[in-house]
């Protein structure tokens, strides 16, 4: 494997097998997140995946934002992972039966995040780059909120709310 946590490793699908184990030894929710990109775009991951049976297999297209992961204030670039609309939709129609199939293609993903960073400061990423809003810690949430470019229909589409506990359990601790 070139890209991802197993990188060289042989035996990457034995290992998310563990995991589950431990998941359901634990009680806890098993969720896989990939990152369709140019290394695994003509995989086909559909029977591994729904032997795994995770409760989601969140497909995310590849992502370009400047200043993250493309660009001169980038610590990695990343446009060599960088796939089309039209290469995501191919692979999404290749696993169109694993039932705990989630896609998100960049049009989804990109404003339908919250994301904060080191400073305590939400990113808009609405115009492909990161903007940063003040910070939290001066301005509090709901000012800071206003300049996030959080799209909360988009988030509600993309199905950011989901069963993410198991309900019997929910208070158990």
């Amino acid at each position: 494997m070139l890209i991802g946590r197993a990188q060289g490793r042989k035996e990457h699908i034995k290992q998310l097998r563990k995991i589950k184990d431990w998941c359901t030894e634990y009680n806890i929710l098993f969720k896989i997140n990939t990152v369709v990109n140019t290394y695994n775009k003509d995989e086909n991951m559909s029977e591994e995946i729904i032997q795994l049976n995770p409760i989601r297999w969140k497909v995310f297209q590849c992502l370009l934002l400047e200043g993250e992961n493309v660009g001169p204030q980038a610590l990695r670039n990343a446009e060599k992972f960088y796939i089309d609309d039209d290469t995501f939709k191919e692979f999404l129609d290749r696993h169109r039966e694993v039932p705990c199939l989630v896609p998100e293609s960049n049009l989804q993903m990109q404003n339908s995040y919250l994301i904060l960073d080191e400073y305590m400061r939400f990113l808009d990423c609405r115009k492909g780059s990161k903007i940063p809003s003040k910070s939290i810690l001066d301005v509090g949430v709901t000012e800071a909120l206003k300049f996030s470019g959080f799209d909360d229909a988009m988030f509600k589409k993309r199905g950011g709310i989901y069963k993410w506990t198991k309900e019997a359990d929910k208070f158990s601790w």
